[in-house]
């Protein structure tokens, strides 16, 4: 009987995961799209306030964070085709403040393929991502 029911529960579990894989949008998954990818990359690689790239500034300060023995959790990097060549790539940030609250930031930026182009969209995406210099009419 003990055989049995473990088998269901495997069962069961391999079917959950299948179904989710099958399920998940491919916008979740930017490998499969090969412009989701390249959307992400863009924005991951692209410079930062005080640090190379947005990818290092997100890792060096949960690095930072830990260094100071307080918690910070990155989230999954998503991405979303808004129109065209505009896509949308989220992350959130979590960090456990002095007291032990947490406290949530999401950083949005929108990729422009065409234009090779990364604009912050939220405002802590503003405070890492660097402003252009303005155009001279």
């Amino acid at each position: 009987m003990v055989k049995i029911i473990s088998s269901a529960v495997v069962a069961i579990l391999v079917l959950g995961a299948l179904y989710y894989v099958w399920m998940k949008p491919p916008s979740m998954n930017p490998i499969v799209d090969r412009r989701a990818a390249e959307a992400l990359a863009l924005v991951q690689t692209h410079q930062a306030q005080g640090y190379p790239t947005i990818l290092q500034a997100m890792t060096e300060h949960v690095r930072s964070m830990s260094e100071r023995n307080r918690v910070a959790r990155l989230g999954e990097w998503r991405v979303k085709q808004v129109e065209g060549d505009l896509y949308e790539i989220r992350i959130q940030l979590r960090d456990q403040g002095v007291t032990g609250q947490w406290f949530e930031r999401e950083f949005i930026w929108h990729a422009d393929l065409s234009l090779k182009k990364v604009n912050a969209a939220s405002l802590p995406a503003d405070g890492v991502t660097p402003k252009e210099p303005d155009a001279a009419p």
